[in-house]
């Protein structure tokens, strides 16, 4: 708590934890603030490569969140994507 004071108006964020759980602090509120309007009954691949560090639990709130809009939810590149939802007609 002494360090969280001290940092206060230094650092835009102050996460206590792995850097695991700095990362999906760091994306949740990004994912819970998009439009999910261009989805809207259209099929979407979630990327799984990328050269930046993306946690687990982001992929599972992008999943979540795309359920019920997005026509359907695949996991991979275009080439060899995995379904993970599709919406039921």
């Amino acid at each position: 708590m002494l360090v969280q004071m001290e940092l206060t108006g230094i650092a835009k964020k102050v996460v206590l934890g792995s850097l695991e759980d700095l990362e999906t602090s760091l994306y949740s509120p990004i994912i819970n603030q998009l439009n999910l309007d261009p989805y809207m009954d259209m099929p979407v691949i979630v990327k799984g490569c990328s050269h930046k560090p993306v946690p687990l639990t982001a992929y599972m709130m992008i999943t979540e969140r795309l359920h019920g809009v997005a026509k359907s939810v695949m996991y991979g590149e275009a080439c060899s994507a995995v379904p993970v939802y599709k919406k039921k007609k």
